[in-house]
C-alpha cells in the first residue's frame, strides 16, 4: 500500500502541474498570444505531439512543467507574423492575468478538494455524542476524584454515555467546538441542554462547574465525547472550505516569510542527527513518503486515509500557488512584478506627456534570476537529503 500512496501522490502532483500550465496556456490563447510548447517535466523529451502551433509533450524529469509563450523577453527575435502576438506586446493587465492564472487554478484546486473533503470524505472531529461521563471535575491534571473533588455537573443531572447533545439554550450547533465555547462561557450559570436519547429529545437544566485554566475560570460539563467522521451540507461545506482555504494560504505565507530562519534547523536535523520537526520544512519526497505511510498505516480507516490524502494534496496546491506568486524571478510572481513595473513606467510617461517606454528587458535581471535559481536548487537538494536520511515520521 505504501507504493500506492506514493504513486497516487505523484499522479496528483503531475495533474496539478498540468492544470497550472493549462492556466497559462488557456489565458494566453484567449488573448491571442502564440504558445509554441506545453510540456510536463524538464530535460530529455520522452514524447510529444503537434496540435496546431503548439507542441504538447512529456520530458524525463518530472519536476514541474512549462508553457512557452512567444515574446516573453524584449530581446527575443520575432517574425513579422508573431510580433503582434508576443507576450511582451500585450497590455499589462493581460500579462498579469496570464502570469497569475497558474496560481489561481492552484487555489481553485485546493478549494475544490477541501469542499470534497467536507462534503464527501469527511473530517475527523469530536462529535456531539457523549462517550464518557466524568465522576468529577479535576482542578489539576494529577487530581484523582474523591469526596473533596468538584462534582461532575453532567453526572449530577443524569447525562449518560451515548447521549447526543443537540442544543444549548435552544440553539442547535453542528460543531461540538461551538458547544464547548458556550459551555466554557457559562461557568456557574444555569443553561438548558437538549440531549437525544433513544431517538427522543430531553431538556435538562445544568450548571457548568468552574475550572481555573491559566488564571481564567471556564465552564466544564464533565463529559468526554466520541471522535468520528463528520460531513456537511453543500452550503456549510462551502463556507468551511473557503475559511479553511484562507487559513492555509495565510499559514503558507507565514511559512514562506519565516523560511530563511528555518534553514539552520533543517541543516542541523539533516546532518546533526536531530529529530525532524514535523512543523518544519519538508520537500516533495517527504510529502510523497507521508502519503505512502498514510496509505500503509492500519491506524486509519480507508475513509480517513482518503481524507488525509485529499488534505495533503489540497494543502500542497495552495502552498505552491502562494509560492509561485513570490516576486522573485524566475517565478510567476517575479514576472508579474516586472509587468507591474512596466505599468508604472507607462503611467508616469503618460502623466509627463512622454512616449510609451519600451517594455522592461527582463534579461537584464538574469544575474538575479540565476542567484534565486541557485538558492532554490540548493534548498531543494537540502530538503531531498533531509527527506531521505532523516525523514519526518508520522505518529499514527
Amino acid at each position: 500500500m505504501t507504493i500506492v500512496g506514493v504513486l497516487a501522490f505523484v499522479v496528483a502532483l503531475l495533474l496539478s502541474v498540468m492544470i497550472h500550465e493549462a492556466g497559462h496556456y488557456l489565458t494566453a490563447k484567449k488573448f491571442g498570444m502564440k504558445v509554441t510548447e506545453f510540456f510536463l517535466g524538464f530535460g530529455q523529451k520522452i514524447w510529444s505531439t503537434q496540435r496546431g502551433e503548439t507542441e504538447f509533450g512529456v520530458k524525463v524529469i518530472p519536476a514541474g512543467g512549462y508553457c512557452r509563450i512567444v515574446g516573453m523577453s524584449a530581446r527575443e527575435e520575432l517574425s513579422a507574423a508573431d510580433s503582434d502576438r508576443a507576450f511582451i506586446k500585450a497590455s499589462v493587465g493581460r500579462r498579469l492575468i496570464v502570469l497569475g492564472a497558474g496560481s489561481f487554478l492552484h487555489f481553485v484546486i485546493g478549494f475544490i478538494l477541501l469542499l470534497t473533503l467536507f462534503t464527501s470524505a469527511g473530517v475527523t472531529a469530536v462529535t456531539s455524542t457523549v462517550d464518557k461521563v466524568s465522576e468529577c471535575i479535576p482542578q489539576t491534571a494529577t487530581e484523582v476524584c474523591s469526596a473533596k473533588s468538584t462534582p461532575s455537573p453532567a453526572k449530577n443531572v443524569g447525562i449518560l454515555a451515548g447521549d447526543k447533545i443537540t442544543k444549548v439554550d435552544g440553539v442547535a450547533y453542528k460543531d461540538w467546538a461551538d458547544v464547548v465555547k458556550k459551555i466554557r462561557a457559562s461557568a456557574g450559570k444555569q443553561i438548558e441542554v437538549t440531549i437525544e436519547r433513544n431517538g427522543m429529545p430531553i431538556n435538562i437544566l445544568v450548571t457548568p462547574a468552574g475550572r481555573d485554566v491559566d488564571g481564567k475560570v471556564i465552564g466544564v460539563l464533565g463529559v468526554v465525547n466520541k471522535v468520528g467522521t463528520i460531513t456537511y451540507g453543500a452550503g456549510e461545506a462551502t463556507i468551511k472550505a473557503g475559511k479553511f482555504t484562507g487559513e492555509i494560504l495565510q499559514n503558507s505565507l507565514t511559512s514562506l516569510i519565516s523560511l530563511p530562519s528555518k534553514i539552520p534547523d533543517l541543516v542541523s536535523q539533516t546532518f546533526g542527527g536531530q529529530k525532524r520537526d514535523a512543523e518544519g520544512l519538508v520537500g516533495v519526497v517527504g510529502v510523497a513518503r507521508v502519503s505512502g505511510e498514510t496509505a500503509n498505516t492500519k491506524a486509519l480507516t480507508t475513509r480517513e486515509k482518503i481524507a488525509t490524502f485529499i488534505l495533503i494534496i489540497a494543502s500542497l496546491n495552495l502552498f505552491v500557488g502562494m509560492f509561485n506568486l513570490l516576486p522573485l524571478l524566475p517565478l510567476d510572481g517575479g514576472h508579474m512584478a516586472v509587468a507591474l513595473a512596466d505599468g508604472l513606467r507607462n503611467f508616469l510617461a503618460r502623466r509627463r506627456g512622454l512616449p510609451k517606454p519600451a517594455p522592461f528587458d527582463v534579461e537584464r535581471l538574469t544575474p538575479i534570476t540565476m542567484a534565486v535559481f541557485v538558492l532554490m536548487a540548493g534548498l531543494s537538494i537540502l530538503l531531498l537529503a533531509a527527506d531521505i536520511f532523516n525523514p519526518i515520521r508520522m505518529n499514527f
